[in-house]
């Protein structure tokens, strides 16, 4: 099976294109729970793909308005590419989305196609999800404040934490998408300090005279503070180790989720996460 078979074609991928501002990506994140949004500027040739944006870089730069600087650049990839080397590619280059692109963009694969890909039995699903788990798992407090859990999530550099209650037991999940779904960008004004007057200049008073406060604008993404379980979702999907990668990927895609936590009996002891099982192909 290859990329063509599987991809998102250009007709129905959207975009944002530049120049723009960073509420037209952030818009489209939180409306459509996607992780990146690829971005295109309109040239006299036709459409030219510039990269994407992440929400990382909407969160970690949110006093840069302007999309071209928020662009990251991505590997790309053709149509004829098979489904597992489009894998080998996500997994080993840390990418969610793989733009299509032959001279202009054709369209984009991403994990979630792939997943669905392994769903439907188009490519091999028969390992088992105990053999795919990852053993190490991110874990938050239900208590935290929301704006320390995103500083958690990033800090591990995963897009989820499993919420824990009082007693240390699963009570939910939450994910970037649970997050990007509550930011909105505020304007404000810092105070850079006072204003030294010049040595020099005859009416400085010692060379120290403070002449007046200086402000400047800032934009900063906003977070509410309450807890972690007015944000989360309590009603885990989980599986058991003797599950298959096709299994997980059929429960992935029902739900739209990207993350399944690991049970053996009532005892958490894994994560398979949608690139684990790329990870198997």
């Amino acid at each position: 099976m290859n990329v063509a078979d599987a991809m998102t074609p250009r007709s129905e991928v959207v975009t944002v294109t530049i120049p723009g501002t960073r509420d037209d990506a952030l818009e489209y994140l939180q409306e459509q729970a996607f992780s990146s949004v690829p971005v295109i500027k309109e040239t006299d040739e036709g459409e030219e793909f510039r990269g994407i944006i992440s929400r990382d870089a909407l969160i970690e730069s949110p006093d840069e308005d302007q999309l071209a600087l928020l662009v990251e650049e991505v590997p790309t990839i053709s149509e004829d590419t098979s489904i597992e080397a489009a894998a080998r590619m996500m997994v080993e280059d840390d990418e969610r989305r793989l733009p299509i692109v032959d001279g202009q963009l054709k369209g984009i694969i991403t994990v979630t196609d792939v997943i669905r890909s392994i769903a439907n039995g188009d490519v091999d699903g028969d390992q088992i999800v105990g053999d795919l788990a990852n053993r190490d798992i991110n874990c938050v407090y239900e208590g935290t404040p929301l704006t320390v859990a995103e500083r958690e999530l990033s800090h591990a550099n995963v897009p989820y934490g499993v919420v824990l209650g009082d007693d240390g037991d699963m009570s939910g999940m939450l994910t970037e998408v649970d997050i990007i779904a509550v930011a909105r960008v505020v304007e404000g004004e810092d105070d850079t300090g006072d204003s030294i007057a010049n040595q020099d200049d005859d009416w400085a008073w010692e060379g120290i005279k403070a002449v007046g406060g200086r402000y400047m604008p800032t934009r900063n993404v906003e977070l509410p503070v309450e807890p972690v379980r007015e944000f989360m979702t309590a009603d885990v999907v989980t599986v058991n180790k003797r599950r298959t990668a096709e299994e997980a990927a059929q429960l992935m895609i029902e739900h739209d989720i990207e993350q399944i936590p690991l049970l053996s009996g009532d005892e958490l002891t894994g994560i398979v996460r949608d690139i684990d099982l790329l990870r198997g192909l």
